[in-house]
């Protein structure tokens, strides 16, 4: 597999989408070197997550704990079993039915050091992670939407959502989002390797709770408009509740309406999920954006990324652009 003699990457976004892209990056990084940088959403409300913030406070540890297990060392079994560890969650009834081992670890950690980023890198060490996974910003944040359609008792009109569970499952059309409060400080550390990064990597995942949030932090967009760094775009495989109705040319277009000064290079689209290519070339263009278009699916058909697959693409496509 080709790709770049080396490079500093950061990989925005939030769950399993953002996993699909660090899992892809530790492929390419067994045969480069790579300084990986995870940015995590922290709008989580629902779940483990949810219920630990309700609780305790703090920042949700779901998202930064699947991050976490997407860059531990595969190749050591202490650090993969430890990573399984993290992804255990426990059944029954009780008051720890639901909870994932890793969010209650986070959780004890940040209380612990009293500091997030100290508490992710600890446990970052405990696994052996390839890269360093960070929070967009050390205070938690709500997400909020205006959803067309998505009151039944009142069809046809513009509701306020809250909370970015309830934006997930939403059954209307998402119009527009926006973080509370509107303006949170960005991590210090995150702008830092924004700054400093070779490639800055966008999506796959839930467009607007996990991809874009990212653009909504002041400090963090001012860092990716201004950063050296080439950008590219995973486009998702399939939509979700939240993007009913938004097609992957408006996906694109999401991205410059949130940040209007934003500059893409490459998008990554697997051709089975968009069809005509045009559209969505057209969009991309519009970015200043070439569209690669290559097999990224997992081959049994289900809407996952594969991570040999998006590695062996994103690898010969930074190369290429060195």
């Amino acid at each position: 597999m080709t790709g770049p003699r080396s490079g500093r990457i950061v990989a925005f976004g939030g769950g399993h989408g953002l996993a699909a892209s660090l899992r892809a990056l530790r492929v390419m990084g067994r045969t480069v070197p790579l300084d990986i940088t995870a940015v995590v959403t922290v709008g989580d409300d629902g779940g483990s997550s949810g219920r630990l913030r309700a609780d305790r406070g703090g920042l949700p540890p779901g998202d930064l704990r699947q991050a976490l297990a997407a860059l531990a060392d595969g190749d050591d079994e202490l650090a993969w079993r430890t990573a399984e560890l993290l992804q255990h969650r426990f059944a029954g009834e009780d008051s720890l039915a639901g909870h994932a081992v890793g969010n209650l670890l986070l959780c004890g950690l940040m209380e612990l050091l009293g500091d997030p980023v100290g508490a992710l890198d600890h446990a970052a060490a405990l696994l052996r992670c390839h890269g360093r996974v960070l929070p967009m910003s050390r205070q938690p944040v709500g997400i909020e939407a205006d959803v067309f359609d998505a009151d039944s008792d009142r069809p046809g009109e513009t509701v306020v959502v809250r909370g970015q569970h309830r934006i997930a499952v939403s059954q209307g059309t998402v119009t527009t989002v926006r973080l509370t409060p509107q303006a949170p400080r960005a991590c210090v550390e995150a702008v830092e390797a924004v700054s400093e990064a070779d490639w800055l990597i966008f999506g796959p995942g839930s467009w607007y709770t996990s991809v874009i949030p990212h653009l909504l932090v002041p400090d963090l967009a001012d860092a990716v408009v201004k950063s050296p760094a080439k950008r590219l775009v995973t486009l998702n495989l399939a939509t979700d509740n939240e993007t009913a109705g938004l097609s992957l040319p408006g996906h694109l277009a999401a991205l410059r309406r949130y940040l209007p000064a934003l500059r893409v290079d490459v998008v990554i689209a697997d051709p089975d999920a968009i069809g005509d290519p045009t559209p969505v070339r057209c969009a991309a263009e519009s970015l200043g954006a070439r569209l690669v278009l290559a097999p990224v699916a997992m081959a049994t058909g289900a809407a996952y990324h594969d991570p040999a697959a998006l590695a062996a693409v994103m690898g010969s496509t930074l190369g290429s652009m060195e």
